[in-house]
Parts: C-alpha cells; structure tokens; sequence
C-alpha cells in the first residue's frame, strides 16, 4: 500500500509565470511593451500590482495606483483573484480623450 500524496498547497506548488502588457504611460513608466514575470503559486492581481511597484521603482507605482487592469481580457474588479499559469495582465492607465 502506497503513502497518500500531500494536496499541493501554495507554498509546495511551482511559482506561476504570467505577461504583463503596458499600455500609453505605463509603457513608458515600465521602460517596455511586456514582460514575463513569474509569482508565487497563489498570487493575487494585487500582489502583483505591489511587485511590478517594486521591481520598477516611483514612477510605475503612480501609474499603477490610477491604473485599470485586465486579466485574460476581462477587466479586474476584485485584485484578490489569484492568477493562473500563462494569464495575461494588461495595465491600462487613464485615458484622456473623447
């Protein structure tokens, strides 16, 4: 008789790889177009929104905090949901215009 296996858990399961996409002045405030970034499994939107901050300094982490976001093209009203391997984030700041 074989041992049971351990349910995978967030701190045992591998770190997840998502793109972030920039757009108009995140773009500029990111200094690139997209980026792969790779999180912890069970990352939030929210958390991160709080790396990308760290990882690029003031200026992004304005943009960010004015900034809409999709994921897998879906706009992100609760920051809580937890990103799957491969999602797609876009950071959309505010547009002006009409």
């Amino acid at each position: 008789m074989t041992a049971p296996t351990a349910p995978t858990t967030a701190a045992t399961a591998p770190p997840v790889s998502v793109t972030v996409r920039y757009f108009a002045g995140a773009k500029a405030a990111a200094g690139t177009r997209s980026e792969d970034v790779t999180v912890p499994a069970g990352a939030t939107v929210d958390d991160l929104i709080t790396a990308l901050a760290a990882d690029h300094g003031d200026a992004l982490a304005r943009v960010l905090a004015a900034a809409s976001f999709l994921l897998d093209e879906v706009a992100v009203r609760d920051r809580t949901l937890v990103l799957a391997e491969g999602a797609v984030v876009d950071v959309l700041p505010p547009f002006a215009g009409g």
